[in-house]
């Protein structure tokens, strides 16, 4: 992929980081944003890892499941920067490269990084634990959330709170094309899907009647979250011509 402008690349970004930190990521958006325009300088590789996560022990995930690609990066050994070939992470999408970070930071090695409470801390405790080699990298992320005024994505997300409706569900992504597309909720194995935007996704016409719903004409069984109406996407899986895909691992739904 091409490399982007700066604000390209952080609107690619940021919903993804957004949603994560609402399931209660202990990053923050304004780290993530910086560490990730640091670590690619601004292009989304089809591998979707833009932290440099490395094989290392192989160990699977449910974000990642054993793909990887090898390629070039500079490391810092002895206070000199050395060119070598590294097996990399590849993932699906970004949303799984995100929680498989967030599955890293979850090791005791970064429990401080978890700790910290501002954007400071958290970059200077990714660089004490070992991240990069870089000595530099913590205050490179600083430069970069200070340049961007990206601490404003830390004060405007807030802790996912369900629906009236919907209590007990979680969130969850919805992909198309590999890229977050919106959200939906997950309860007792069942996921439930904004109605509108499925139809908005297919051109298809949505009709509210006696508060019935019907998408195309034909009558949809749906449930009341809030002021929204959700449908399951199955439901609607032959009217529209579509086909699913659940990743049973990361929880994620793909509309194909």
């Amino acid at each position: 992929m091409s490399e982007l402008t700066r604000q390209q690349f952080f609107a690619a970004i940021a919903p993804t980081i957004v949603l994560i930190r609402q399931q209660g990521s202990p990053i923050l958006p304004s780290v993530r944003l910086a560490q990730s325009l640091l670590e690619t300088g601004g292009v989304i590789h089809a591998w979707n890892n833009l932290g440099g996560i490395k094989v290392g022990g192989g160990k699977l995930t449910p974000y990642w499941r054993g793909d990887a690609v090898t390629k070039g990066t500079w490391e810092f050994i002895g206070g000199q920067e050395v060119k070598e070939k590294a097996a990399f992470r590849a993932y699906r999408t970004l949303y799984h490269y995100y929680k498989d970070q967030d599955e890293l930071f979850n090791n005791t090695r970064y429990a401080k990084v978890q700790e910290a409470k501002t954007a400071l801390e958290q970059a200077e405790q990714i660089r004490l634990a070992g991240y990069a080699t870089d000595p530099d990298y913590s205050s490179k992320i600083m430069s970069i959330i200070t340049k961007y005024n990206l601490d404003a994505f830390d004060t405007a997300t807030v802790k996912f709170k369900p629906e009236i409706g919907f209590e007990g569900a979680s969130l969850v992504p919805v992909m198309v094309d590999q890229r977050l597309y919106c959200t939906a909720y997950l309860e007792k194995g069942i996921t439930y899907i904004p109605v509108r935007k499925i139809a908005e996704l297919f051109g298809a016409k949505v009709d509210w009647k006696s508060k019935k719903v019907y998408v195309n004409g034909v009558l949809v069984d749906t449930r009341l979250g809030g002021s929204t109406s959700f449908v399951k996407p199955r439901d609607v899986m032959n009217l529209l011509k579509i086909k699913l895909e659940w990743d049973t691992y990361a929880k994620v739904l793909f509309i194909n």
